[in-house]
């Protein structure tokens, strides 16, 4: 099959996640989301490390407080024993087991005796050997351990000279660390919670801001669709001043584009005015010449009016590429199949219409679509024995097919590639100038369709062309 009659290739639809790239406003509420979920998790990391670090300062400020306390409230007597009846003021170094110590030990020779809460008696806990945990220059120092139930101890430890006989003891307070961290861990749970249902709301109400605001766009691109399908010839509505002058240079692309097509048709329509009467003269000419002479002057009068008309039509269907145009298609098949019946009785002619074919609508002109189709049936009558079979339905989502197949003697594959170009007839005992199926290709490649022959089922030629359907037409 030549170029002409070569199916246009059509770009495979995007993926669902392409069509999700593609959109403006996923790709603004995605980006504004990411955002918001940024900034919640680094303040959220903020808020967390700042009251964890308040939380453990005033801790172990609290247990310091209490070293001093305890050793203000130790002596050691004449015979260098440790004597003295500390109260921090906190209970819980009265309950056993509840984390919080306290201990008093002799930290040199000449003292002795030994000092502790009640809530941790007779019971001890080892101390961090000082290679690993040294003293300061204060003889103080800090550190976690484990307690007597398992939970974590933070220790505040100082040695201390208790008078001027050089007798010194090592003063422990311990506080109970899995307390403060737990409080810690509740406290970044509930924020997390919080701070999530915050954020969610952000991210809702952001993207509730960004619809609303990207919705005149949904209203330009309807109104651009009104437009292709010929329900409305301008945008219009009360647009924002961002989107106001898109919108009115579209409307002035819409107008010049009207403006060109209205001159194209009058150029050609004044075209084949001043074509008309030289054609029409030469016929007359060639009929009352008579003869052999008049009969070639005849046909090839002929065939020169069929082949300016041919190039009219292109140039008309050229002029209108892109135009405002919407054709329901059933009428015109119906109005055609009535006109071939009158015309060849002894055809049988059969329509199959699909579903809701009523609904298919041809994004072009009238005539268009009634030469294509109708020099398809021309032909398949011409050739047929005595049957046609008419097929509509639709191709996909923005176009649809014709099939006309017949019953006759049909071509070969040769034949068949041959068959599409200008002038080639393997008839040469019927009347014709060969055009019809080359004027087929011709416009169906101007419509960017397709258009392809090939074997009947029923034994004959079968021929297919796929044009483009109008915007918002219902598919079957």
């Amino acid at each position: 099959m030549d170029e002409a009659a070569a199916p246009i290739e059509r770009p495979a639809p995007p993926s669902r996640w392409g069509r999700l790239a593609q959109s403006l406003t996923f790709r603004v509420v995605s980006l504004s989301s990411v955002w918001v979920v940024a900034a919640f998790l680094v303040v959220a990391g903020l808020i967390s490390g700042l009251y964890e670090r308040t939380a453990q300062s005033g801790f172990e400020a609290v247990v310091r407080a209490q070293l001093y306390n305890l050793i203000n409230s130790v002596t050691v007597d004449e015979a260098g024993t440790l004597s003295g009846v500390p109260n921090l003021g906190d209970l819980r170094y009265s309950q056993p087991l509840s984390g919080w110590y306290w201990e008093v030990i002799p930290a040199s020779a000449n003292t002795d005796g030994r000092l502790a809460s009640f809530s941790l008696g007779p019971r001890k806990i080892a101390a961090q050997p000082t290679e690993l945990v040294p003293f300061d220059m204060q003889y103080r120092r800090d550190y976690r351990t484990e307690g007597l139930d398992g939970e974590t101890l933070y220790v505040e430890e100082a040695e201390v000279v208790l008078d001027q006989d050089n007798h010194a003891a090592r003063f422990r307070v311990m506080g109970n660390a899995s307390v403060v961290e737990s409080d810690i861990a509740a406290f970044d749970r509930k924020m997390a919670l919080y701070l999530g249902f915050f954020g969610l709301g952000s991210i809702l109400v952001n993207a509730l801001a960004i619809l609303v605001g990207l919705r005149p766009l949904t209203g330009v691109r309807r109104a651009l669709a009104d437009v292709r399908a010929g329900r409305a010839e301008r945008l219009k509505g009360n647009l924002p001043t961002e989107i106001r002058p898109l919108a009115l240079q579209m409307n002035a692309l819409i107008d010049n584009n009207r403006r060109i097509v209205e001159r194209a048709r009058t150029q050609v329509g004044n075209l084949a005015h001043s074509l008309k009467t030289p054609v029409a003269v030469l016929l007359n000419e060639a009929a009352a010449i008579g003869g052999e002479k008049g009969r070639i002057v005849g046909e090839q009068s002929e065939i020169m009016r069929r082949q300016v008309q041919h190039y009219l039509d292109r140039a008309r269907v050229a002029a209108t590429d892109g135009a405002i145009a919407r054709t329901p298609v059933v009428p015109v098949l119906d109005r055609l199949l009535r006109v071939m019946r009158r015309l060849n009785p002894g055809i049988a002619f059969d329509q199959r219409w699909a579903g809701d074919a009523g609904g298919i609508v041809f994004s072009g002109e009238q005539q268009d679509l009634e030469e294509t189709v109708g020099n398809i049936l021309e032909n398949a009558a011409k050739y047929g024995r005595g049957r046609v079979v008419l097929r509509l339905d639709a191709a996909d989502d923005d176009r649809f097919r014709i099939v006309v197949e017949d019953d006759g003697p049909g071509l070969s594959d040769q034949e068949m590639a041959e068959a599409t170009q200008r002038g080639r007839r393997f008839d040469e005992q019927s009347a014709g100038s060969g055009l019809g199926l080359s004027i087929v290709a011709d416009t169906v490649l101007q419509y960017r369709g397709s258009f392809r022959l090939s074997r009947s089922e029923i034994g004959g030629l079968r021929a297919e062309v796929t044009l483009p359907r109008a915007p918002g037409a219902p598919m079957s």
